[in-house]
Formats: C-alpha cells, sequence, structure tokens
C-alpha cells in the first residue's frame, strides 16, 4: 500500500471523502418558483429525532431560498442521471428556472409544501431543524418528516444494488456508481 504522503489541508482535501454521496435538493425561493440544486457534502445526523445535514455553499441562490421558506425535499437520483444531476449544479436558479428548463418533474409532497422530483429514487421531505455557519457554508439540518422509495428498489437493508445505484460524486463532471457488495468478517 506504500507509506503516508502529506498533503495541504487547503487545497481541496475534502477530496479524500470522495466519491460521495449526491442529492438534489428542491427548495422554494423568493421569486415563487422551486429550484432544484446537487449537494454532495450530506450525511444521516440522527435517528431520534430523524434529521440529515446538507451543507449549502452562502453564495448560492440555494442558501437564498432556504433563508426565505425553511421546508425541501432531500431526492436521491440514480446513476442514470449524472448529466441532469451535473446540469442542475452547474446552472444557477438565479437566473433560470431549472425546472422548466432541464424539464424537471415535480409532485406534490404529503407534509410539507415544497414539491419532490418524481424521477428520483428516493425523496425525503424536511424542515430545517437547525443552522450551524462554518467559513462560508452554512449546514442545515432538517428533521425528516416522511421518506418516500421507489417500489422494489428498497429493502429492509438500504437499497437493492442488483437493481439500482445511488449516483456518487467525485470531482466536477466525474460521478460513480455502487461497486460490488462485499460482507466484512468478524474480526476476533
Amino acid at each position: 500500500m506504500g507509506k503516508f504522503v502529506k498533503l495541504d489541508p487547503k487545497v481541496k482535501f475534502y477530496y479524500t471523502l470522495h466519491p460521495s454521496p449526491t442529492i438534489v435538493l428542491v427548495t422554494k425561493c423568493p421569486n415563487g418558483r422551486f429550484n432544484a440544486m446537487p449537494a454532495s457534502w450530506n450525511t444521516p445526523v440522527s435517528e431520534e429525532p430523524p434529521t440529515v445535514a446538507v451543507i449549502i455553499d452562502k453564495e448560492t441562490y440555494t442558501f437564498q431560498c432556504l433563508e426565505y421558506h425553511n421546508e425541501a425535499t432531500i431526492n436521491v437520483p440514480h446513476i442514470g442521471q449524472a448529466d441532469i444531476v451535473y446540469a442542475l449544479g452547474s446552472t444557477s436558479g438565479r437566473d433560470v428556472d431549472k425546472i422548466t428548463k432541464f424539464n424537471i418533474k415535480l409532485e406534490p409532497s404529503e407534509t410539507i409544501s415544497v414539491p419532490r422530483w418524481s424521477e428520483a429514487i428516493a425523496s425525503l421531505e424536511g424542515r430545517v431543524y437547525a443552522k450551524l455557519d462554518v467559513g462560508e457554508v452554512r449546514l442545515y439540518v432538517f428533521e425528516i418528516l416522511a421518506v418516500y422509495v421507489k417500489e422494489g428498489l428498497y429493502t429492509q437493508w438500504g437499497w437493492d444494488l442488483t437493481k439500482t445505484s445511488i449516483l456518487l460524486h467525485g470531482a466536477g463532471r466525474t460521478f460513480y456508481g455502487v461497486g460490488r457488495m462485499i460482507r466484512a468478517q468478524k474480526v476476533q
């Protein structure tokens, strides 16, 4: 495996943590439209209450939308949606109605006023529970009010990776799917 080499933590240190699951956050904005933005900086936080954290740069339009309206859907794309996810992340909703431009199909949520992306393989309905500013970003913790998954793709243990793959973001235009499954052996 070789020895460790030191990297400068100020030069994209976070690539050591990628690829990472990508979500598409749908928000309601001050102009009355809905917006969709991919985010690969996200993680479950707690089971009780059920929460997910998503990190948003304060310069983005999505940041303005979340400050305007504290609900969002967290939508999980599959590997076949890499092109549209990249397009959504490369276009600002400040200037363009991304929902219309990229023909994003939305459907009503059950518990919040922000719709979900109907073509995602999962959608979590959330309301902002807490916020934390760190440098140039704000970490939003969403309390998850409802979760929906596409029928036949999910089991009690998570995604059935023989039928689908969540989209993982590497860097820039590079995305990955989930590779083969392995089971860890008990180490004594």
